[in-house]
């Protein structure tokens, strides 16, 4: 069988970033099993929601999730300034998300297993202010050499 070529950067990029973005339209549409279906089953995983402890058992996670998903009053998400780091099957996506009036800055970290990115941490936090705005045109980073 022949061996494939290794995936192009923008193409990870690109799968890591979708990866990411799924996490939120499953949040976003209360989506217990799409919720599910993104955390990794293959190793260690974590969670650490604003104000809680962390969470490090797969299925306090779900419990979790599923919890906050299935309350009628959780506040809308909205995901900004989603910048990926890529260390061969490992990527992390540093981003921030709008809860209700709230600005959280956000680590989720994705293992690659069998060809599909799966999360294996989340992590938010507040911020005490606004981001500053990447108006001098230099490039984020993508990629950790």
């Amino acid at each position: 069988m022949a061996r494939r070529p290794p995936p192009l950067p923008a193409l990870v990029e690109d799968a890591v970033l979708a990866a990411n973005q799924a996490f939120y339209d499953a949040f976003a549409a209360r989506d217990v099993e799409a919720m599910e279906a993104l955390w990794s089953r293959e190793g260690p995983v974590a969670c650490i929601h604003p104000g809680w402890n962390p969470l490090l058992d797969r299925d306090d996670i779900m419990a979790a999730w599923s919890a906050i998903l299935r309350n009628p009053d959780a506040p809308d998400i909205r995901v900004e300034n989603a910048i990926a780091l890529i260390l061969g099957d490992t990527a992390m996506v540093v981003c921030h998300e709008r809860v209700g009036g709230a600005l959280l800055a956000c680590t989720n970290l994705f293992r690659l297993e069998q060809g599909t990115w799966r999360m294996v941490l989340h992590h938010a936090g507040p911020v005490g202010e606004e981001p500053l705005s990447r108006d001098d045109g230099a490039p984020l980073p993508h990629r950790i050499h």
